[in-house]
């Protein structure tokens, strides 16, 4: 039997349950505000995929792969950047935005994202290539992650070619869309539903669910809020 479910992880942090395989994106979970506790240390994990640098997001993922020996897949620069920071390099998938890779069952694609990209090291903060959306497709089915991003028209072709099941889309405004364009961002994706990320974590995300799902609903979009620690399928 199938098993296909997403678990919010708070911020911007997904697992993604394929069947056997189990995905992380952007797994920034010590020091994560909204994260439950029984969600740092993943007793399972495959692979991880990094929308960009950002310590939000990309902070906690050298010591996530250590733990758990998934795979890194990123931009080449944050690829170049894990290695650099211990990642072995036989675990980590160097790739770039418009190409894919297949792992296992599963077949990942970075997409466009517009956003800033750099990662703090030991020595300074360095530059960490493009921001980047994450698209993940297994047997037929798609779920879409934006990263951090304002709204791009570019969203409509990814809803023509890809019509996600689930668009996990950025809400929380300032360095996001907020929650007017996010909601049109998951009507130009077609998704099937769209879920809120990078919201609540701290108090500059003035963006709220309850905004989302009201453009949501006015623009026919089905959306849904899923609380930290907990699931759904799809």
């Amino acid at each position: 039997m199938t098993e296909r479910k997403i678990t919010y992880a708070g911020h911007s942090a997904v697992f993604v349950t394929l069947d056997t395989t189990v995905l992380a994106i952007d797994p920034w979970l010590q020091g994560n505000p909204l994260c439950p506790v029984e969600l740092h240390k993943p007793r399972k994990l495959d692979l991880i995929v990094l929308s960009h640098g950002h310590s939000d997001h990309a902070g906690d993922a050298v010591r996530v792969q250590m733990e758990t020996g998934a795979r890194i897949a990123a931009t080449y620069e944050l690829a170049m950047i894990m290695i650099a920071e211990g990642v072995p390099s036989d675990k980590v998938i160097p790739m770039n935005k418009g190409g894919s890779v297949v792992v296992g069952d599963v077949e990942l694609r970075l997409t466009n994202a517009y956003h800033s990209s750099s990662y703090d090291t030991k020595s300074g903060t360095v530059y960490a290539g493009e921001a980047c959306g994450v698209l993940i497709s297994h047997h037929g089915s798609s779920i879409y992650h934006a990263g951090d991003t304002s709204l791009f028209s570019d969203m409509k072709r990814i809803g023509e070619q890809f019509k996600p099941e689930v668009s996990l889309l950025p809400i929380g405004d300032r360095f996001t869309m907020g929650p007017s364009e996010a909601a049109q961002a998951a009507a130009w994706t077609q998704c099937k539903l769209a879920v809120p990320i990078h919201y609540k974590t701290f108090e500059l995300l003035t963006g709220t669910y309850s905004e989302f799902a009201r453009e949501c609903e006015r623009l026919g979009v089905p959306s849904t809020e899923v609380l930290p620690g907990h699931s759904i399928p799809f």
